[in-house]
């Protein structure tokens, strides 16, 4: 049985409807059960009688994370600790989502899984902390990092880009932070494959979605793509900036661009370009009523 947890966020529903498409047998908890809570932990994988956990379950919002570190470390640090001891004692497999953000971000080109680590801030901090609390507890874990994800359920970057064009005359996007955007479906796609691959090449993985770009691109092709299927139906300028005319209290890395050379190789995986991902994604929301639900 495959448990995925935080089901309720934007990548855990994304896997569960694929799935329930492939007729694969899940259960699937969010806040109902306590990851941070070694006990829940136990008693749910006795249970179910869970032989792989998906854990999407994170805590993500990366300027709050400076003032709730500890808030962040129990999610992203002591959950993932929890999932890996009960996952090695009943003979599982982990499979943890971990972030671009394990890594300082100064360093131009992409990221390799044996690259050094070095988060800049909390949230990097957190979410790497928990990838050493799986490789340090459960043998059999992959560990996922991602970047700029984005996809149907829940708000996310091009969702807020779609409400800002659709209100407003101009808006301003970095243009000084590279990287390449991740569409829930496909890195929902890739995990599927770890899942029906039986695969035993344990280790840390990357994915997102083929190209390179900064947000300020990423922007533009959105609103061109958007005004080109009719979704906005207003003219908006769309303007780059600088990072540092934003007051975060994180620091976003500068180059979040990872090497999926490893991922595409071991599971002969096919990884789409982010343009045509955008596409399949505009191509399928429901505007405006989505945009409602931010």
């Amino acid at each position: 049985m495959v448990w995925i947890t935080g089901y309720r966020g934007m990548l855990g529903s994304e896997v569960a409807r694929q799935l329930s498409s492939a007729g694969i047998a899940f259960t699937a908890s969010d806040l109902e059960v306590d990851i941070t809570d070694e006990r829940q932990v136990d008693a749910f994988f006795l249970k179910n009688r869970i032989d792989r956990v998906v854990n999407c379950a994170a805590y993500t919002a990366v300027d709050r994370a400076e003032d709730e570190e500890a808030k962040a470390f129990a999610v992203n640090a002591k959950g993932p600790e929890n999932l890996a001891k009960c996952a090695a004692k009943y003979d599982a497999t982990i499979i943890h989502l971990s972030t671009d953000y394990v890594f300082a971000g100064t360093d131009p080109g992409a990221r390799k899984e044996s690259d050094p680590t070095g988060p800049s801030g909390a949230y990097g901090r957190t979410k790497l902390a928990g990838e050493l609390a799986v490789t340090e507890n459960c043998p059999r874990f992959f560990i996922v990092r991602t970047a700029w994800l984005y996809g149907q359920f829940g708000a996310n970057f091009v969702y807020t880009m779609l409400k800002l064009m659709s209100a407003k005359d101009e808006i301003r996007v970095v243009n000084d932070q590279q990287g390449s955007p991740t569409f829930a479906d496909d890195l929902a796609a890739f995990i599927r494959t770890i899942i029906t691959s039986n695969s035993t090449g344990y280790g840390i993985y990357h994915f997102s979605n083929e190209g390179e770009i900064t947000w300020f691109e990423f922007a533009q092709k959105i609103y061109e793509t958007a005004r080109a299927m009719g979704i906005l139906q207003k003219e908006c300028r769309v303007i780059p900036c600088s990072s540092a005319e934003y007051a975060a209290k994180a620091v976003r890395p500068a180059y979040s661009l990872l090497d999926k050379t490893k991922a595409k190789k071991s599971f002969s995986f096919e990884v789409p370009h982010w343009q045509s991902s955008l596409e399949i994604f505009l191509r399928n929301i429901s505007f405006p009523i989505r945009l409602t639900r931010m």
